[in-house]
């Protein structure tokens, strides 16, 4: 395309305070949040008569750790494909040349709300189970391809009005090498997991404490474990679950179990006091969901001990989940992960540059007939990872779920 008629397809806009250059197709830019990885905006996409969020990425060949992160999530995106997970409607970037390029713009659908919104809300079994139904599906998924989301939390997870629940912000996600523990610097405080918070690296069901997490403070209405920092976040779950076994402590390393041991000793609260009937809804009639069901899923989900925490195909399987099984969701084809040393690459800021703005073209490319794969009513969702969108038309009235036979 001649450099004339691109600058014409673009056009340049403040938001907040950046300045988004973005096809001229998409116009209403509102700011909707800010994260580490970049600045969201809702915009009306003219071409296919739709709302839309837009994600510029931020600074993204800064430094090295930048650059890997903006690729591995240009690259993850690209490659994941069910309901539940975010996806790409549209990518581009507004310069002509490899020596010119320096931003990248991710469009996706946009939602209604985020969990922290929700979680405000008075729900009822049907749509608590619903909703974490739909999380063990997407993380389901992810793990299906090895990948490990890290990051879950509510401001991670987002909602539209039909109760449609969908995972994203994949900047921090990596791949599962095989006897290759993860590194314990990235889980968001509030949802991070004991094996993380004591540096014993962790697993793919490390993102099942942090859905335990996120189904606690839909029940309570507050986060669970808010610790201040990393030691206050340790002492803040064994004061309420207890101090682990002598077995759990000789997994630790010396200096870890050392300062573990040294702490006082809690016995800790039955499920039954820390999730009294009072917490949850009325017992369903139409599904038989009960508060009890609610418990015993909290419970399998928030162990300290990874060994003996419940899997994610087993939490699918609870009789508080499976209600809503549908083997198209569960099963779906797993993501195929092209690039198998996605994080094992080590480049230049120069090189990763180079990479990047191959998968930008060949996106862009991909995407003139205005999708990258699917039907778009069923691909993706985007807010920000940290600031909640508008709330919705109407916040009294929780989302409703689809009705299964």
């Amino acid at each position: 395309m001649n450099r004339n008629k691109r600058e014409k397809e673009y056009y340049s806009i403040d938001v907040g305070d950046s300045t988004f250059m973005v096809l001229k197709r998409y116009q209403n830019l509102r700011p909707i949040g800010s994260g580490a990885q970049g600045i969201v905006c809702s915009a009306y996409d003219h071409n296919f008569e739709r709302n839309v969020a837009i994600k510029k990425l931020s600074r993204p060949f800064q430094n090295q750790t930048h650059s890997k992160r903006a690729y591995r999530e240009l690259v993850l995106m690209k490659c994941v494909n069910h309901k539940n997970i975010i996806g790409l409607l549209n990518v581009f970037t507004p310069q002509k040349t490899l020596e010119e390029f320096q931003d990248v713009y991710l469009v996706m659908e946009l939602m209604d709300a985020n969990l922290c919104q929700v979680i405000q809300m008075e729900l009822d079994h049907e749509r608590l189970s619903y909703l974490l139904y739909q999380m063990l599906c997407g993380i389901k998924h992810l793990h299906a391809a090895g990948i490990i989301h890290r990051d879950l939390k509510p401001s991670n997870i987002v909602v539209k009005s039909d109760c449609t629940l969908k995972i994203l912000d994949f900047g921090l996600a990596r791949t599962a090498a095989t006897g290759l523990l993860m590194t314990p610097y990235v889980v968001t405080r509030y949802y991070r997991a004991p094996e993380v918070i004591l540096g014993m690296g962790y697993q793919a069901n490390v993102d099942v404490w942090s859905v335990g997490c996120i189904m606690a403070e839909m029940v309570r209405g507050s986060v669970l474990f808010p610790g201040t920092d990393h030691i206050d976040q340790w002492n803040k779950v064994i004061e309420q679950l207890g101090t682990p076994s002598q077995e759990f402590l000789m997994k630790l390393n010396q200096s870890v179990r050392t300062y573990v041991e040294n702490r006082p000793r809690y016995a800790g609260y039955s499920f039954e006091k820390l999730f009294p009937d009072v917490l949850f809804p009325a017992d369903s009639e139409h599904n038989k969901l009960k508060a009890s069901q609610a418990r015993d899923l909290l419970c399998k989900m928030l162990v300290i001990d990874a060994s003996k925490r419940i899997s994610v195909d087993e939490a699918l399987q609870h009789p508080y989940i499976n209600v809503w099984y549908d083997p198209t969701e569960v099963e779906a084809p797993p993501p195929a992960i092209t690039d198998k040393q996605l994080d094992e690459r080590e480049h230049t800021v120069e090189e990763w540059k180079e990479l990047i703005y191959k998968e930008v073209l060949d996106l862009e490319e991909r995407t003139k007939n205005g999708v990258i794969r699917g039907p778009p009513a069923s691909i993706g969702a985007a807010v920000s990872s940290t600031t909640p969108p508008p709330p919705p038309p109407s916040t009294t009235s929780p989302p409703c779920p689809p009705t299964r036979p």
